[in-house]
């Protein structure tokens, strides 16, 4: 690396850190949210993946081309991903930074971090075929942090409330039915289509009761986006969307949101609220001139017909072949922080 690279990454950093220090709460006084975790799949992933031996890791040029200092932080997008805009939305911090990120600041500890891993999936196959952290490592991963969390409050009692008031914000089930159900087919021999929802719903319920054995009570759950028309879906039809994609993401959905919505009263105490991904961005790619873009079909980055990416981000819907661009995500996110303050607070 020479020279003027390692000090335009230090000033990156350095600006970096100023950006979480500035905008972090030091105390949740009159607000109800103590903090932000982040656990699933590229959606929210903030740069777990960087260290790891994998093919999913984008912690390079172009990625991060509209992140502050120009910097490939290992966010699956050209700026700021879906994570950081709920954690702005929710009064905490403009960048949710990612717990396996070896510069992570104890400062940055009480108002959450991300565990969400690109490719990731409930799935543990998902997991291993795309070489991401399976979501039952980021709980483990979660562990670890409540006992580094202790360690920096130095009072068990502040911690509890930091962790028992914090959102849990997930996004899972994008991969395994892109990936795991229609790509590699690697789980269609043994379930149908509704038996494999059926399982990730499942899979879903125990992802957060492990969370809440661990003290979460404030669950913010995702749906996937409509996969059908993302750009890598769609490559050989710009004018439609696939077809079967869109109705499995459907039908997940439905089922997600059916199951979210019932329990309550499986864990007493707790509060949920169902994020829909599908409609709003599905809204953006019907009509994209409406909110300001150009193009919802094509990818501004980092595809066969875009080697070299799009002059300006801004006017795509998509940066790359699976994921929004940093517009996208702060035109679709206001509405959605609403809702999950009125269900959560």
């Amino acid at each position: 690396m020479n020279c003027l690279m390692f000090s335009k990454m230090l000033l990156a950093f350095s600006l970096v850190s100023l950006f979480y220090v500035g905008n972090a709460q030091q105390s949740y006084g009159n607000s109800t949210v103590s903090a932000l975790f982040a656990f699933g799949d590229s959606i929210l992933d903030t740069g777990n993946n960087n260290l790891l031996p994998s093919f999913s890791k984008v912690n390079f040029y172009p990625y991060g081309r509209d992140f502050i200092g120009g910097v490939a932080t290992g966010r699956f997008g050209n700026g700021r991903v879906f994570s950081d805009m709920i954690a702005e939305g929710l009064g905490l911090k403009n960048i949710l930074p990612a717990y396996r990120d070896p510069y992570l600041s104890d400062n940055d500890l009480t108002t959450g971090v991300c565990f969400a891993s690109g490719g990731s999936g409930l799935d543990a196959i998902t997991a291993r075929t795309t070489g991401s952290i399976w979501v039952s490592d980021q709980v483990t991963d979660f562990q670890n942090y409540i006992t580094r969390l202790n360690g920096v409050v130095g009072n068990q009692e502040q911690a509890n409330a930091i962790i028992s008031n914090a959102v849990y914000l997930i996004s899972a089930g994008n991969n395994d039915i892109a990936i795991t159900y229609f790509t590699t087919g690697a789980r269609r021999l043994q379930y149908t289509l509704p038996a494999y929802n059926d399982q990730l719903v499942t899979w879903t319920r125990d992802l957060i009761k492990s969370l809440y054995d661990l003290g979460a009570r404030k669950f913010a759950v995702m749906g996937t986006l409509p996969l059908g028309c993302l750009p890598g879906a769609r490559a050989l039809d710009r004018v439609i969307c696939e077809l079967f994609s869109n109705q499995a993401a459907a039908m997940f959905n439905q089922q997600l949101s059916a199951d979210i919505d019932n329990l309550g009263a499986t864990f007493p105490g707790a509060k949920f609220v169902y994020v829909d991904m599908y409609n709003p961005l599905y809204g953006l790619i019907s009509n994209p001139q409406a909110s300001g873009f150009i193009d919802a079909a094509d990818a501004c980055c980092c595809t066969p017909t875009a080697l070299v990416p799009c002059p300006d981000a801004s006017r795509f819907v998509f940066w790359d072949v699976a994921h929004p661009t940093q517009k996208s995500y702060e035109t679709i996110a206001p509405p959605i922080v609403e809702n999950i303050k009125a269900k959560l607070a």
